[in-house]
């Protein structure tokens, strides 16, 4: 250190110094010493000026000159060592040039060196920081007497306690403060020894060894007379609470609340009674409500840090407050002479109980806070349910009229300085309100009932107290029409208690061990039941009070457990016959909306209970089973009927003229008006919920009002609802899935806004991001930002919706297409993304191959449906669009060798070919893959731009079997060649069926013979059914029902008809298109012929006709119901197939089976615009098999797979398109040929509801892929475009057969009453 000197050590002093005066505000705002090392530790991570302090840079520059040759040595020869082959990176070079750095001999000395040098300079720096500490306080005296009558709380901020403070409060001074802190010292002497000790460093002062005594002294102190002196000790606590750490802090609380607790329970301190009141302007009561607030201020911060400390001092503070709490006088038993209880101050100054909330919010608190409760303090829990009882009792009584009128919160302005006893008792009960409801969400808090109270006979249980509770709403009083909407709201006590409920009803396991209780309910109806006998509801029932019951019944009605709850009572199987909940609802509520309660007429707040009410039933109708059970009270014609009234209300608000003094209210009651019309909207918009509710619906005639509120709020990207967690996206879909809903789409707007956002996104990019930031290329072949659009145009495109948007439309194939030439329809995306066969179309595009490739991929999804891919063949010859670009993707090598060039749309032109010409389940066809494999060849799979398709394509599987077939034995009982043995076991099963089927006396019993022998064979040996075996088992099965009249839904129908009669007849294109896809796939199964086509035409001729015969005359707009069944008839080709291309068989058969019930759901063009439906029915275009059908899928859905349903609603999708498209086609391309059968097969013999078990069975063996998907949001596209890989009908025999027990009773009724289906 001889080089050091004393230059040196003053330029670091001179740089020391300066640093931390930079960093001073950092440092002096620590809490503790450690806390301030910390911040010096990491200053160069938060401080971005660190690297320009001279300091810094001067020990930048010492480790430079000292070890900066050494470092740039170590760094060679790693670099060397890098060269020579051992593979190094850079972090590790630098770690290992720091370790060798380090550990070097220089690092060492350097290191001692630094050392010692900065303790000579800090050691300087605080001998001259002591002499000037010295001066500083002599200076500070002079100030402290100059202004001993002004307190000033700046100086005890921490910045002045580390400069301008002592360096440590010395033990000596604190014992002098104590000395002169005693009240035998004169005011003058005690006066500056607090103010001495108010401007020292809490911190400081707390870490002395007689601040224990100093604590009792202050607390002694709290009751000096004098109020300055008294109001300064609180604000040295209250200086504490702020800045001292939770150790110290707790011993002023405890030490606080002691001092209360005597201060209660001495006789020599005057606490007012009861009767008396309180006023807040007597000197004692401000000093007392001073101090309790300063408890209760810290009660509700300390619960922010006290989990960073022991335990221990949390249990004290817990412990100190419930014993304060629980501080009880010896009473006088008349109630107007009780003192006043420290629960009350509480209350007063925390009228919700805020910090009991907060300390119940951990899990570390809210522990020992229960333990307490338990053990020692439960006395504070039943003082609480004493408070309510009184206040319902007072209620009850008539007696609380006055109650609330004279609260706080609803007092005349001249008493704002004075609180009643009634309105203590009224603010005592609002805190005991909010704490017993607080208690009540936690388990252990709910352990603590039953409790008993005092003068009351039995035990106050769980429930007592909810009924208790409910009981307030409809009981209590409420705020008088002069008081503020938001003290009335805060503070009523039916608002209080519907907030404590709402708040019970968000935890479901609280939720169903305190509300969904049949007890709990019944009160909660009470003043419903009584309103509808035409009494008053209560004493004091009033609009509010019932507006506040709905509020906690939709609350319980969304959850599931509630809704149960609500639909059957607490016992589903209970024969009693009393109105479950549900129904007393949905009865009131169109009772409400028919204006049939005369109580509430007139009444400005009847629209606003009526929303309320409706609000409840559309919880419950917008779930299947919920809409099964209100359907009969017809709430859509009644919510229709009313929005209907108020539209024209609204169409007759007058103007409102500019200076005129009817402006204000004219505005207010259109606004009001407009709310009541877009509620009523909404309610009939939730009927779409369900598939059976969008049929409700569409016979309002209100869907297109009900779509084009959808899309308004969509445009305003408007939050959708409070009821809908995942939107409208689930109704958007559902509505999509009829013909009436795709027109609404179209005339909303809704469809040109999603086309133009896709557009936008797809072809300009977004409009937030900047131009100099390039947008990357997209590596997914749909980018992310296209997803959403994609996803919503795959929702939208089901076959009804297409039909009505595209069919008989023409492309525009312009000439020319300006850039700025945005789409608006769904003719305009076929047009500019898929059929792209001229050269305008694609210089139009911005991104040629990405758009082009997201419109195959929406051909490939939406194609999976057969009669949509039908229609664009028919209309746009789609796959000789295909076929043409594929030939325009060839490279000729040479004159006798061609390539096709292999790309991204290539590719995908080629599966997309294949997909849709090639029909089959997931064995009998081969789709190529859209991805490149990693090898020599990354696409084996050949390529073509004619047909027929390469054999590759064709499953060898399939064609085997379709040999086997055709060379098998001419028994009809066999379908594959087979030993003998297995030959005469499959003999002899079909023989037992086939006996079966022999005509018996009694019918049911044959009927009950023939289905469990079905089922046997279908558990055993599935395979035997199928081929001719397949046949005549169905003959003869469907011959039988028919001959008997009990089993025959239908009328017999005579069929005269000739192959003359319609020869002339003309089937469409679609079917035409459709009878050749059927031929292909029966001639690639060896089950069609040569002459298949002309025969399978000869049958749909004649069955058209057949039809025909029982249809009904309509005029509607809808395309679909102009003429014959919309689509190609895909049950007729299956049972053609089925029976080999026999068309006089197939015609016979369909003839019978028409009389069938199971013909209503199998064959869907069977009621197409049938007679035997209701005319509304028929007028909406929606199937049975839609309102009935599907409906029941999603209603098993849910209550067996809920995982299964949640996906599908998270998803956006209804499950209820899918099973449409699957059981519309029969599950073509879904499933294998010989599963197609097996489900016809199974529907026949077992029954209509067999359609919907199979589909719930398709669900559950999919349910693993369903969540999967649901993840990464292609739900949608992988139920449309997947085959049901894996799946056998047999395989789920059982399943059904529990499903049959459970649910066949409902859905059979149901199904039987489609032809009433308008009740």
């Amino acid at each position: 250190m001889a080089h050091f000197s004393s230059e040196d050590q003053a330029m670091l002093q001179a740089m020391l110094r300066r640093l931390f005066q930079s960093v001073k505000e950092k440092i002096t705002g620590a809490p503790s010493l450690e806390c301030a090392e910390e911040i010096l530790l990491h200053l160069e991570e938060t401080d971005e000026n660190f690297h320009n302090y001279e300091f810094v840079k001067y020990l930048r520059q010492h480790i430079g000159n000292t070890l900066g040759s050494m470092i740039e040595e170590e760094m060679e020869k790693c670099t060397s060592d890098r060269n020579q082959g051992e593979e190094c990176g850079y972090d590790t070079v630098v770690q290992q040039v720091t370790k060798r750095t380090q550990e070097s001999k220089e690092y060492k000395e350097m290191m001692h060196y630094l050392k010692n040098i900065m303790i000579a300079v800090v050691e300087s720096m605080i001998n001259k920081f002591e002499e000037d500490e010295t001066r500083n306080q002599e200076r500070q005296k002079k100030i402290q007497k100059e202004k001993s009558h002004s307190y000033r709380t700046d100086n005890c901020s921490d910045s002045d306690s580390s400069l301008n403070q002592s360096y440590k409060f010395c033990q000596g001074k604190l014992q002098l403060i104590l000395d002169q802190l005693d009240p035998g010292q004169p005011k003058e002497v005690r006066y500056e020894a607090l103010q001495t000790l108010c401007s020292a460093p809490p911190s400081d002062v707390l870490n002395c060894e007689n601040w224990t005594t100093l604590c009792e002294k202050l607390t002694v102190s709290l009751s000096d007379p004098d109020p300055v002196f008294s109001d300064r000790i609180l604000k040295f606590c209250a200086q504490t609470f702020l800045l001292s750490p939770l150790h110290m802090t707790k011993e002023i609380y405890t030490s606080l609340a002691k001092y209360l607790e005597s201060y209660f329970l001495s006789r020599e301190n005057h606490i007012p009674t009861l009767s008396a009141g309180v006023d807040i302007t007597n000197p004692n009561m401000t000093r007392l409500l001073k101090k309790v607030r300063l408890l209760n201020e810290y009660q509700k911060e300390a619960p922010s840090f006290w989990i960073r400390h022991p335990e221990k001092y949390m249990e004290e503070i817990v412990e100190s407050t419930l014993s304060l709490l629980t501080v009880k006088h010896n009473q006088s038993h008349v109630v107007s002479q009780k003192i006043l209880d420290p629960i009350y101050f509480f209350a007063l100054v925390d009228t919700k109980a805020v910090w009991f909330k907060k300390w119940m919010h951990a899990h570390y608190s809210r522990t020992t806070v229960l333990r307490l409760l338990e053990t020692k303090y439960k006395s504070l829990v039943t003082t609480a349910i004493q408070q309510c009882v009184q206040y319902f009792e007072m209620c009850k009584t008539r007696k609380a009229d006055e109650t609330l009128g004279h609260s706080k919160h609803c007092r005349n302005k001249q008493k704002t300085f004075y609180y009643l006893g009634q309105e203590l008792q009224y603010i005592y009960f609002i805190h005991s309100l909010c704490l017993l409801g607080r208690l009540l969400i936690y388990k252990q808090g709910r352990k603590l009932f039953p409790i008993k109270l005092k003068n009351k006979k039995g035990l106050v249980s769980l429930i007592d107290l909810l009924v208790l509770f409910t009981q307030l709403i409809y009981y209590s009083p409420s705020c008088p029409k002069m008081t503020s909407a938001a003290h009335s709201e805060n503070y009523s006590p039916a608002s209080m208690v519907t907030e404590v409920l709402w708040i019970l009803s968000d935890q479901k396991e609280c939720a169903v061990e305190c509300l969904y209780n049949n007890i709990v309910i019944e009160t909660l109806l009470q003043p419903i039941h009584n309103l509808m006998k035409g009494n008053e509801a209560s004493p004091n029932c009033s609009e509010t009070a019932l507006i506040h019951i709905a509020g906690i019944l939709a609350r319980i009605a969304s959850v599931e457990e509630g809704l149960i709850l609500l639909l059957y009572g607490a016992n589903m199987n209970s024969s009693e016959e009393s109105p479950t909940g549900a129904h007393i609802i949905a009865q009131f509520s169109k009772k409400l909306l028919d204006e049939d309660i005369s109580i509430f007429s007139g009444s400005e707040m009847l629209p606003v209970v009526k929303g309320a009410f409706i609000s409840v039933c559309r919880h419950i109708y917008s779930t299947c089973e919920g809409l099964q059970v209100l359907i009969t009270y017809n709430l859509h014609e009644s919510i229709a009927k009313a929005w209907k009234k108020t539209s024209l209300l609204s169409e007759r608000i007058p103007t409102p003229v500019e200076g005129s003094d009817s402006v204000s209210s004219v505005s207010q009651e259109s606004q009001n008006i407009m709310a009541w019309e877009d509620n009523l909207l909404d309610d009939l918009l939730h009927f779409a919920a369900t598939p059976k509710g969008l049929l409700l619906l569409q016979r309002t005639g209100a869907i297109n009002e009900c779509v084009t509120f959808i899309f308004n709020r969509y445009a305003k990207k408007l939050q959708v609802s409070r009821h809908k967690k995942f939107g409208y996206g689930v109704l958007v879909t559902r509505v999509a899935s009829t013909a009436a809903g795709g027109i609404a789409l179209k005339k909303s707007g809704f469809i040109n806004e999603l086309i133009t956002e896709l557009w936008s996104n797809l072809e300009y990019g977004r409009d937030d991001v900047r131009v100099t930031h390039p947008r990357t290329t997209p590596v997914d072949p749909i980018d992310r930002s296209c997803q959403k659009s994609f996803l919503a145009l795959v929702n939208l495109l089901s076959y009804p919706a297409i039909y009505e948007l595209v069919r008989n439309q023409d492309l525009p194939n312009k000439t020319e297409y300006s850039l700025r030439e945005v789409p608006t329809c769904v003719i305009d995306i076929i047009d500019r993304l898929i059929i792209l066969n001229s050269e305008a179309k694609i210089r139009s595009l911005f991104n040629y191959e990405q758009s082009h490739i997201f419109g195959l991929r929406l051909l490939s999804v939406i194609c999976c449906d057969l009669d949509t891919l039908l229609l664009l063949e028919a209309q746009y010859q789609v796959s000789e669009m295909l076929l043409n670009a594929q030939e325009e993707n060839i490279l000729e090598i040479s004159e006798s060798h061609r390539d096709f060039i292999i790309d991204g749309l290539s590719v995908e032109r080629n599966h997309v070919l294949v997909r849709i010409n090639l029909v089959g389940g997931p064995l009998e066809r081969i789709l190529p893959p859209r991805l490149l494999e990693k090898s020599d060849n990354p696409y084996p799979w050949p390529m073509f731009s004619s047909y027929p398709l390469p054999n590759c394509y064709l499953s060898d599987i399939t064609r085997n079997a379709g040999i086997k077939q055709e060379m098998g034995p001419k028994n009809k009982n066999t379908i594959f060649c087979v030993s003998g043995a297995m030959q005469r076991s499959v003999n002899n099963d079909l023989d037992k069926l086939l006996l079966c089927l022999k005509i018996s006396d009694k019918q049911t019993e044959w009927i009950e013979n023939c289905q469990r022998q079905f089922c046997k064979m279908m558990k055993a040996k599935p395979d035997i059914i199928s081929g001719e075996a397949l046949i005549e088992l169905l003959e003869k099965f469907v011959l039988h029902l028919t001959e008997s009249p009990s089993e025959c839904y239908f009328p017999s129908v005579e069929y005269t008809a000739t192959d003359a009669n319609v020869k002339n007849e003309s089937l469409s294109s679609v079917q035409q298109l459709g009878i050749k896809m059927t031929v292909r796939y029966g001639k690639f199964l060896s089950l069609l012929k040569d002459g298949a086509e002309n025969d399978l035409t000869w049958v749909l001729k004649h069955c058209e006709r057949f039809l025909k015969q029982q249809q009904t005359s309509i005029k509607s707009s809808l395309l679909c119901l102009q003429g014959n069944y919309a689509g190609h008839d895909w049950f007729v080709s299956s049972l053609f197939m089925i029976m080999l291309g026999d068309k006089e068989k197939t015609f016979q058969f369909l003839h019978q089976f028409s009389r069938l019930l199971t013909s209503a759901f199998l064959w869907l063009p069977r009621l197409h615009i049938s007679s035997y439906l209701p005319n509304d029915t028929v007028e909406s275009g929606i199937h049975p098999v839609y309102f009935c059908s599907t409906h029941y899928i999603e209603m098993l859905l849910k209550a067996e797979l809920p995982l299964v349903f949640s996906a599908f609603h998270m998803s956006g999708f209804a499950p209820s398109q899918i099973c449409l498209q699957w059981i519309t086609q029969c599950f073509w391309n879904y499933l294998d040929w010989i599963e197609i059968c097996h489900y016809i097969a199974t529907c026949v013999f077992l029954g209509p509801d067999y359609q919907v078990y199979i589909c719930i069975a398709v669900f559950k063996h999919l349910q693993q892929d369903i969540l999967q998907h649901t993840q990464t949001q292609d739900l949608q596209v992988f139920l449309k475009e997947e085959a049901l890989h894996g799946f056998r009908v047999s395989d789920y025999f059982e399943y059904m057969e529990i499903l049959e027990q459970n649910y066949r009773t409902v859905l059979l009724r149901d199904m039987r009453n489609i032809r009433l289906q308008s009740t």
